[in-house]
């Protein structure tokens, strides 16, 4: 079966969901774009929207045409060329919006999980429970009436585990989408001990037709990017809590917090991070990479304390804003602390004077990540930048680079744990994955 025929009847699980959405979009324009090649005129292209949620997949639909709309108005030159057969279609607004009829007649939302037991192609985005993901890739296997290949966009669980669980027999690949699938350049695939080659070149072609950046992480519990973000907040997570034996932790959090985002020139800080993705993921995902790390303890009390005792989960809403987590948000900005003991935010205002004191001068070079983006020379950058932080002195310096290093010991054991094949791939996980704008495993310190 080529490339193509394998798009003919495709299924995703968990459609709807922040991920599965994602992953549908994707596959459907690709899958219609297929359709419209002169080789593959009168193929059918079906692509099953599955999920639990009558509601959810009818605003599954709506997120679909608004996005397609988007991607057809950016690539109406290839569009034109693609139904240049077309008679009809002469102005741009009605190749868009057959381009758009295209895709949705595509898609086939449904509650009925049995629709799968047809498709060749399957790709599930289901919650990240092991137990749940068995199930519903065993039931599908064994009543499926083709020979399905399985793709599972799990960010922590062993493909290995999964194959075996539910008895695949090596037609499982981790095909890691980073969130949102739509904006996100990278995508990590992740080849179990018996997973089948014909998998693997596959998703490598249908990842670059995507024009994603791919990188092969081995099967070790979160993989590359979990498995530097993960021990990267606990790491912050255990400084704030040190720093809050002299002051509250409410003071730690906004000190590792801008630390990591002012000092290190990230995107976000570090709790920003763990609230955009969901305390309570975070959380999960521990629990699922710690029994497989022998050598280290992967679990915080104050994750479950939020979570557990707090009911403060962190994660999105569904129009896309930020949920308050251990920081609070006003327009997606945060703008106040959680205290655990005082179970209530507090205002930065009334702690960033005495915290930013505390910290002192950043280095004169300093610049905001969306500067620093675009600079044209970034290694020189950092590395005056780095050499002034090692010299300013400061309190706020001896965290930075004390986080700075532990970032980089993190992406070394990754390699030498044989998660990561080299140094390359760990730093163009943090730069694609999580658009930091150096790679962790640098010298600016030596």
């Amino acid at each position: 079966m080529n490339y193509a025929d394998k798009f003919t009847n495709v299924t995703v699980l968990g459609a709807a969901g922040k991920m599965g959405s994602g992953i549908l979009l994707l596959t459907a324009m690709e899958m219609t774009d297929l359709s419209l090649k002169p080789e593959n005129r009168g193929k059918q292209f079906v692509i099953n929207a599955v999920d639990v949620s009558s509601d959810a997949l009818l605003g599954l639909m709506g997120y679909v045409r608004a996005q397609v709309l988007k991607a057809a108005e950016k690539k109406v030159v290839i569009l034109r060329e693609l139904y240049k057969e077309r008679s009809d279609l002469i102005e741009n607004g009605e190749i868009i919006g057959q381009y758009i009829d295209d895709v949705m007649l595509r898609i086939r939302p449904t509650l009925n999980l049995d629709t799968a037991f047809d498709s060749t192609l399957i790709f599930e985005a289901i919650k990240e429970d092991p137990k749940l993901k068995v199930q519903i890739l065993s039931y599908i296997n064994k009543k499926s009436k083709t020979i399905p290949w399985f793709f599972t966009n799990t960010s922590s669980i062993p493909i290995g585990e999964l194959d075996a669980d539910a008895g695949l027999g090596g037609k499982i690949l981790g095909v890691h989408f980073y969130n949102p699938p739509a904006v996100q350049r990278l995508v990590e695939i992740i080849k179990g001990e018996n997973t089948l080659d014909d998998l693997v070149n596959f998703a490598v072609m249908y990842s670059k037709n995507l024009r994603k950046v791919v990188v092969p992480s081995n099967d070790f519990a979160g993989f590359i990017g979990n498995g530097h973000f993960m021990r990267d907040a606990l790491y912050g997570i255990r400084e704030a809590e040190k720093l809050a034996e002299k002051r509250t932790l409410a003071h730690g959090i906004y000190m590792v917090n801008k630390i990591t985002q002012d000092w290190l020139i990230r995107p976000m800080g570090i709790f920003q991070l763990i609230d955009y993705v969901g305390i309570d993921v975070c959380q999960y995902i521990m629990s699922v990479m710690d029994p497989y790390l022998p050598d280290e303890e992967l679990h915080s009390e104050l994750l479950d304390e939020m979570v557990t005792k707090q009911g403060i989960s962190g994660g999105q809403n569904s129009d896309g804003s930020q949920k308050d987590g251990f920081l609070k948000y006003e327009k997606n900005r945060p703008v106040a602390v959680f205290d655990v003991k005082m179970k209530q935010y507090v205002p930065f205002s009334d702690i960033e004077n005495e915290c930013d004191d505390a910290l002192g001068q950043p280095p004169a070079s300093v610049k905001p990540w969306k500067s620093v983006i675009g600079e044209a020379d970034k290694e020189d950058y950092f590395t005056r930048f780095f050499n002034e932080m090692k010299q300013t002195g400061s309190y706020g310096a001896e965290l930075a680079m004390n986080y700075s290093n532990r970032s980089k010991e993190i992406g070394k054991k990754l390699v030498a744990d044989g998660v990561a094949q080299n140094q390359e791939d760990v730093n163009a996980v943090l730069l694609t994955g999580f658009y930091h704008a150096y790679g962790p495993i640098n010298n600016y310190l030596d």
